[in-house]
């Protein structure tokens, strides 16, 4: 590596402090290696993808490999609570629905994996579940639940910390280059970070990144195109403020070929005291998440309230509370981790990556550290065999 620089230097350089950034220094620190993590701002900023309270962890997934890599990331989750001290997911449960959703088959799923769940009719889930008019069948599991993101990004850099990484925020990171054996990392404003490996957990910012990257030309092309939102997402109260009915609201997921929805309790993130509701896939397209402008979408907003009239009368449609947040999916909604000359490139997101937050950090070591593989749903050959 070139000795003619005072740059500071690490054997592992991470690249942003989300829930897979995060994720990865914990686990690379753990196995002894030096890190670096270097955040845009600070970890889990509030205008990235791990920012907040509420996230959803759930088992229901039309394939079993899905629902099989969420039994790993319990036990990933697991570890995590106990050497934090920290409960990170709290349990709701969760109720899938719609025309578009396929309870029954997302039951069988979960039979084979053997995880615990319900088959229920509308008329029994309403019972169950009245705040909510069901449509169609309904898939109950009880051990979803709600990952507070914030804190189990929180929990993640320190004990990376713990592990001796060092932790580098208002670090936004311009671009890499090949500098002698390893790698410079290069910031807007002139500092640079010297590296031997690189990992790259940039979010929303990765398509922007990219072209800044020292990779092959075969790699870079093969990435595929990932389609970065600007979702948005609201609370609203429950109509019953008793402290049990509101912990009996379950997360859900409810796709029919008009509206496709998700919600969950909101956690601190809505004062306890109500939902947040979202339209999947409802927000602006952008190119990168740098084009963020932190505007709710009037429309959006008037198609959500709808949509809470409609479908969730324990609900009082009139949002106390609105937020923007970033969403980035690839056309597969397959995760994206993958290596090549010591850069690895790691994109768990399609809206869905935030359950598998600390198993991801351990795939992500084994691939940059060469000591294990990653499923070859993730690596950039198949993404390119799926678009072919």
């Amino acid at each position: 590596m070139s000795q003619k620089t005072h740059a500071p230097s690490a054997e592992y350089i991470v690249i942003g402090a989300g829930l897979s950034g995060a994720a990865a220094a914990w686990k690379l620190a753990q196995r002894g290696h030096e890190v670096a993590l270097l955040e845009r701002k600070v970890p889990a900023a509030a205008d990235a993808s791990s920012h907040g309270s509420a996230r959803i962890f759930r088992y229901a997934y039309p394939d079993s490999f899905y629902t099989d890599l969420v039994c790993r990331a319990r036990t990933a989750w697991d570890e995590l609570e106990l050497a934090s001290g920290q409960q990170l997911i709290s349990p709701h449960g969760s109720v899938d629905y719609g025309a578009l959703r396929n309870p029954r088959h997302l039951a069988s799923v979960l039979e084979s994996a053997g995880v615990e769940h319900e088959l229920l009719s509308a008329a029994e889930a309403r019972d169950r579940f009245a705040g909510i008019d069901f449509d169609t069948e309904v898939l109950w599991h009880p051990g979803a639940g709600v990952i507070d993101a914030e804190r189990s990004v929180q929990a993640m850099v320190a004990q990376a910390k713990a592990h001796g990484a060092r932790i580098e925020t208002n670090w936004p990171v311009a671009s890499v280059e090949a500098a002698g054996s390893g790698y410079r990392v290069n910031s807007a404003d002139g500092r640079s970070y010297l590296g031997s490996r690189i990992v790259v957990a940039a979010g929303g910012w990765l398509p922007g990144l990219l072209g800044n990257l020292p990779l092959p030309a075969g790699f870079a092309g093969s990435v595929p195109t990932m389609d970065v939102y600007q979702e948005n997402a609201y609370h609203f109260p429950y109509r019953n403020q008793d402290p049990e009915a509101r912990l009996a609201w379950p997360t859900y997921i409810h796709k029919d070929p008009a509206f496709k929805s998700y919600g969950l309790p909101g956690g601190r993130d809505a004062g306890f005291r109500g939902q947040k509701v979202a339209e999947y896939m409802g927000g602006r397209r952008m190119d990168s998440a740098a084009a963020q402008d932190g505007r709710i979408d009037p429309a959006n907003r008037e198609r959500v309230i709808d949509y809470v009239k409609r479908y969730l009368p324990g609900l009082d449609p009139t949002p106390y509370a609105e937020t923007t947040c970033i969403f980035t999916s690839t056309p597969t909604e397959d995760f994206i981790m993958d290596e090549t000359q010591g850069i690895t490139i790691m994109s768990p997101c399609s809206g869905h990556g935030a359950k598998f937050g600390p198993l991801l950090g351990d795939l992500a070591a084994d691939l940059a550290t060469g000591t294990g593989t990653v499923p070859e749903l993730f690596r950039l050959s198949s993404h390119a065999k799926a678009l072919a």
